[in-house]
């Protein structure tokens, strides 16, 4: 038997260049105590990057797995920041440390808007699925489901004082639900397109809302006492709402429940200056300032006025429309208009379309704003709202750590340490160890690129035709070359490092031999190209290669072959056709014998250079090859497509090793170190990605067999959601969904519970009783059905042992998991309950399991004579132990609060005072800083 051929394993190291992502917000954080409105907080791909805006450095990764974030939402304390992904997750990080513990699963599709009520205890998120779902931060559950609207949710609010919760949507509806009964009781219906985004200002007495018009309207709320409880129902000629009633009467219902609980009527509009539809509406915290913007550059700023300056203009108006009136001879009419209490503050005109937006208010009437453009750019501004015209001061701008277009081309350094990309109007050059930027020179649309031997000066190709030169050292263009009359596509560099030969859309290929030239500017010797040799071709040239033994030349045409011509004499060679469509990348094997080719048909093909026979066609792709390069000194090659997936490859065997997956939109281009340990590539995303050689061997039978087990959990949790007996469908629901945790949760349990019947019938039969509590006992090995190996647990006895397994299960996840329990699982579990209930083991989660179990499967249970004794039971324990723990916790604070007295009675302090106090006088020293640099100033 031959030896089995090893592979290494490459992982993802390093996501850069990317500075802000365009799907999620950016949001103001406050982190370790720090100046308000310094740092800022966006989405990068599938992570969320903390920028100090003030020395423009990223100070915090907060770090996701594969899904891309869409939302981002800081907690009222500034502790903690929510997240919403792509696929419907939302996870709750720690902005001190940057962890995550709690994670919500419960929306189908992406996260669109979230928002945490006044104390923090609760989070609502909205979904592309038109689900709105209200979780539980404290005790990490989900609360209920609402559905109604009929598009995706733009916007969720709650009202701090009131149960009340509003939500926007696509489908043109604001609606108003009652977080009591979980009830839609009012939908406004004023809107004629897509609601985009709302506020709530006036101490939540207005509602302004943008649409796909110029207009912002605005809704006045009026709160009403409601003469009976929601919920109680409407005793009507002798019927109850519970009777069959006509649909009238329905309605009827339905309208005085709404005017039981609040009344919304349109107060007028606010005009716009963009003509575009409202991308993004938001206000600061104190609800002072409300900032929009549409699709274009700029940014309307309108201030709220508050009821003493709103009387105060009133005033005024009244007193001209008086004289107006005595000269007139007639009576002074002033109507109090919209306009008189949202007034325009300003517009900001940022460097590029806007696409996020964030308002935050700071001490001395400070307005910070921070923007995140269309073209990968932050940028904040400060003015002051206090004065007659206020003027935005721009602050900061990040752009230095990435690139305003997307990098088209990439290229390693001889000795693996720097790494070049090139835009549409930028070239970096990057420090491989540190990802930071060593040198950005503006150039044209670069299209190809290479470092120059020595690694002192790179050389562009460009959209345009020309090569350009630049110096690192200097960070300086050296020369301008008219190449070519068309876009020059491909860049080589000759294997005896002495020049370069360039492919274009003009038809033709061109020899360059390097050299070097007198500067007439500065008298010192400078590199340049020098042109030798033209190959005209009948086609547009995609791509040009040499051979490494600089023998023969490789050239892809726009008539989908690969014509091969001799480098010394230009005579053609062969010609490689097969592909149905045009080849976009070529590349050699170091030894000359083998040629990769990825084409637009999404096809490679390997084929041999000595007869130009096909060795090999391989779906590759489910979109178009973009890049194709082998491993230095192997025949594994890498390639890049736009499903936005890289791939390694076996030239020899044919083979598919692995799949490199990270990148959220197309792949365009990618590099291989010349050692071979590093790969970068980058993306539509606006990223750049650094893989890593491991020393981790690949093993392809694993490999495959990990890739249908990641198939089949991802069709298993897209299965059809378990439904709970006896619930119809209507607006409010469970919140979580069915997941392969879940999934995996349910079968722990199972497992548990099979150990424990068998230990149990073990007992039985060698009449094995349980040692004393404080005695582990080793239960013997068993094969797992489930995980199909073999698992050793130590427990304090069997029925313990269940208990811990429960206790595992995250508690957003619990409910499902009970659900997905198979019914014939659950008597065991129930007498079990019972037990724990009685020696006081962790009440509190074997009620909301209890509870939750007695709901869903009531019909079975109460049927089945075997469990009415155990039910009875329950009733019995639970009542007493629940009574019994909330009689020891009202002891124990009773105790605590008559210690606090005690003690501050005999030492005369009050607890919590010194530290209140100390935090007053701070505050008050800072204010007193900043008002004396503004004197200053």
């Amino acid at each position: 038997m031959g030896l089995t051929k090893q592979y290494l394993r490459y992982a993802a190291s390093a996501v850069f260049g990317v500075i802000g992502s365009q799907k999620a917000n950016i949001a103001y954080v406050n982190l370790r105590g720090g100046e308000r409105g310094r740092f800022v907080a966006v989405a990068a791909c599938e992570q969320v990057f903390i920028w100090d805006s003030r020395k423009g450095e990223k100070i915090l990764i907060l770090k996701g797995q594969k899904h891309e974030v869409t939302f981002l939402c800081p907690s009222p304390d500034g502790v903690h920041i929510a997240v919403g992904y792509e696929d419907g997750a939302v996870r709750i990080f720690n902005l001190q440390n940057g962890e995550s513990n709690v994670s919500f699963n419960g929306h189908k599709s992406a996260v669109t808007t979230m928002n945490y009520d006044g104390l923090g205890a609760r989070l609502v998120t909205g979904s592309r699925d038109t689900d709105v779902i209200v979780w539980d931060i404290i005790n990490e559950c989900g609360l209920y489901r609402l559905r109604g609207h009929k598009d995706v949710i733009t916007q969720a609010l709650f009202l701090k004082d009131k149960n009340l919760l509003v939500t926007s949507s696509k489908d043109s509806f604001v609606k108003w639900w009652d977080l009591d009964t979980q009830h839609c009781f009012k939908t406004l219906v004023g809107h004629r397109s897509e609601v985009w985004g709302m506020v709530l200002l006036n101490r939540e007495n207005r509602l302004l809302t943008g649409s796909a018009d110029s207009e912002l309207r605005a809704w006045d709320i009026n709160y009403l006492q409601e003469e009976k409880a929601v919920g109680e129902p409407k005793v009507k000629k002798g019927k109850t709402l519970l009777d069959d009633e006509d649909d009238d009467d329905e309605d009827d219902e339905d309208e005085s429940l709404e005017e039981r609980i609040l009344s919304c009527k349109k107060a007028g509009s606010i005009l716009r200056e963009a003509r575009d539809r409202v991308v993004s509406l938001t206000a600061d915290a104190r609800a002072r300032v409300v900032a929009c913007h549409g699709n274009d550059s700029v940014l309307e700023l309108f201030t709220v006025l508050t009821n003493e300056e709103v009387q105060r203009k009133m005033t005024k108006k009244l007193k001209k429309a008086k004289k107006k009136a005595e000269e007139a001879a007639a009576e002074p009419v002033v109507e109090k208009m919209l306009k008189d209490e949202i007034v325009r503050l300003t517009n900001i005109k940022a460097s590029a379309k806007i696409r996020w937006v964030d308002c935050l208010s700071c001490a001395g009437g400070e307005l910070k704003v921070a923007l995140l453009l269309q073209n990968n750019t932050i940028e904040t501004y400060s003015l002051k709202t206090s004065d007659k015209t206020p003027a935005a001061n721009k602050t900061a701008r990040l752009t230095l750590a990435g690139h305003r277009t997307d990098v088209r081309t990439l290229a390693f350094s001889s000795d693996n340490l720097a790494v070049l990309s090139a835009s549409g109007d930028t070239v970096k050059v990057w420090n491989r160890s540190t990802l930071q930027v060593i040198r950005t020179m503006a150039c044209d649309y670069a299209l190809c690129s290479l470092f120059v031997p020595g690694d002192r000066q790179i050389i562009l190709g460009t959209k345009s035709g020309k090569l350009q030169i630049f110096e690192l050292a200097s960070g300086s263009l050296l020369e301008t070359v008219d190449a070519h009359d068309g876009a020059l596509w491909s860049l080589c560099l000759a294997p005896d490092q002495r020049g370069i030969v360039t492919g274009s859309a003009d038809k033709k290929v061109k020899f360059w031999e390097f050299e070097l030239i007198k500067d007439e500017g500065t008298g010192q010797k400078r590199l340049t190209v020098k042109h030798t040799r033209t190959l005209q071709l009948e086609e547009d040239v995609l791509c040009v290669k040499f051979s490494p033994d600089h023998r023969l030349l490789a050239i892809s045409l726009l008539d989908c072959t690969v014509k091969i011509f001799y480098t010394d004499t230009l005579k053609f060679f062969l010609s490689l056709y097969g592909h149905k469509l045009p080849v976009l990348c070529l590349d050699m094997s170091h030894d000359n014998t083998l040629i990769a080719t990825g084409s637009a048909d999404r096809n490679v093909k390997i084929w041999g250079l000595d007869f130009g026979d096909c060795h090999r066609s391989m779906f590759a792709h489910d979109d178009s090859v973009m890049f194709l390069q082998f491993v230095p000194k192997t025949h594994l090659f890498f390639t890049a497509g736009k499903d936005r997936k890289i791939k390694q490859w076996d030239a020899d065997k044919f083979e598919h090793i692995q799949t490199l997956e990270g990148h959220h939109r197309e792949v365009w281009c990618l590099t291989i170190s010349p050692s071979g340990d590093h790969i970068v590539s980058s993306s539509h995303d606006k990223s750049l990605r650094l893989w890593e050689r491991t020393r981790e061997p690949i093993i392809l039978e694993e490999e495959r067999e990990m890739e249908r087990e990641a198939e089949f959990e991802e069709s298993m949790a897209k299965g059809d959601a378990p439904v709970v007996p006896g619930e119809t469908e209507g607006e409010a629901a469970p919140a979580a969904k069915k997941t392969v945790e879940t999934v995996k949760a349910a079968e722990r349990i199972m497992e548990a519970l099979e150990i424990y019947k068998e230990e149990n019938r073990k007992k039985e039969e060698h009449k094995y009783a349980c040692e004393s509590a404080g005695k582990e006992v080793e239960t013997s090995s068993r094969k797992s059905a489930s995980d199909n190996f073999q698992v050793v647990v130590f427990f304090l006895c069997p029925s313990r042992y269940v208990l811990d397994v429960v206790k595992k299960v995250r508690s957003s996840e619990l409910e499902v998991s009970l659900l997905v329990l198979p019914f014939p699982y659950v008597p065991e579990l129930l007498r079990l309950f019972n037990g724990y209930i009685q020696q006081g083991l962790e009440v509190e989660l074997v009620c909301r399991c209890l509870f939750f179990l007695l709901k869903i499967h009531f019909g079975q249970i109460s049927s089945n004579q075997m469990l009415l004794s155990v039910i009875d039971e329950l009733r019995t324990n639970t009542l007493s132990k629940v009574r019994e723990i909330r009689d020891m916790m009202g002891v124990n604070g009773a105790a605590l609060q008559f210690l606090q007295r005690e003690i501050e009675g005999k030492e005369d302090v009050m607890f919590f005072a010194d530290a209140t106090g100390r935090l007053a006088d701070k505050k008050k020293k800072r204010r007193r800083r900043e008002r004396a640099v503004l004197a200053i100033a």
